[in-house]
């Protein structure tokens, strides 16, 4: 019989997975960083190990956030961890542009749909030359 994650970790490695996806790390760069295999993080992110608390802070340190964010319960803002995580997307976010497209984004349900207009947005974020934008900005 399999064994069922404990709720904690399940939530633990889903921070853990939010947070390196926010700062757009693959797996393979974070567990790098951390000294084990990619298949060691996909585990801590599932929730499937456990997270020592020694490995939990050098997770936390190589986000640049408090170990203690990712426990339930905790009183560390949610908004200093994005913050911390990525300057340029809070900064972006807190545009009027940044603010309508994510209201937009949030009132589409079908994942379906979700998906293409992310795959758009990253087209065309890819057919810009680096640092270039638009001319009438």
């Amino acid at each position: 019989m399999a064994k069922i994650p404990d709720p904690i970790d399940v939530e633990v490695g889903g921070k853990i997975k939010a947070q390196r996806r926010l700062v757009g790390m693959s797996q393979n760069t974070l567990a790098d960083r951390l000294g084990v295999t990619f298949q060691q993080i996909q585990k801590y992110e599932k929730g499937t190990n456990r997270v020592s608390s020694s490995r939990l802070a050098m997770i936390a340190e190589a986000f640049g956030i408090p170990p203690a964010y990712f426990f339930p319960g905790s009183t560390v803002d949610p908004g200093q961890a994005v913050a911390a995580a990525a300057p340029k997307l809070v900064s972006f976010i807190e545009t009027n542009e940044g603010r309508d497209l994510n209201v937009a984004f949030a009132r589409i349900s079908s994942h379906t749909m979700r998906r293409k207009v992310v795959g758009l947005v990253t087209a065309l974020a890819a057919a810009l030359p680096s640092g270039q934008g638009d001319a009438s900005e």
